[in-house]
């Protein structure tokens, strides 16, 4: 089985950024616990982050054939871009969408995500270990889709 983790704009300042608000683990240390985790569970991984749209839009596009399902922190383009959303649709991977911060408690214009409509689920406010937590959700969805 194979997942891509697409992050999008500013998530390579994790722990950098407001770590008040996004903590203090990097891209890096979720991409450590990520591989972690998957080889624990025979999962293979490919990454990609990328604070330009037309390039997360590409390697969504390049993912179709390539990967079993995607874990998806589109950042700030959860609540802007529709040309996201289209191509989650257009590709029709299974998708969770993650976000370190609880939406909810954020400003208004943060409350809704776009991209969540394409998308099978989505977690947020816990931090780095929303990704885990949004892997292991993704895997055991693909494991009973086809068992």
């Amino acid at each position: 089985m194979r997942i891509l983790v697409l992050n999008g704009p500013n998530l390579n300042l994790l722990g950098e950024r407001e770590r008040a608000l996004y903590g203090s683990t990097t891209l890096d240390g979720v991409e450590a616990m990520l591989s972690a985790q998957a080889s624990r569970r025979s999962v293979e991984l490919l990454f990609f982050q990328s604070n330009h749209e037309g390039a997360l839009i590409d390697r969504l596009h390049q993912a179709r054939g390539q990967v079993d399902g995607v874990v998806f922190n589109p950042g700030a383009y959860a609540h802007t871009s529709v040309a996201l959303l289209d191509a989650l649709l257009a590709v029709a991977l299974p998708v969770v969408e993650v976000h370190v911060t609880n939406l909810d408690r954020r400003e208004d214009f943060r409350r809704r995500s776009i991209t969540a409509a394409g998308a099978l689920a989505r977690i947020d406010g816990f931090g780095a270990d929303g990704y885990r937590l949004a892997l292991d959700g993704l895997v055991n969805y693909l494991q009973l889709d086809k068992s």
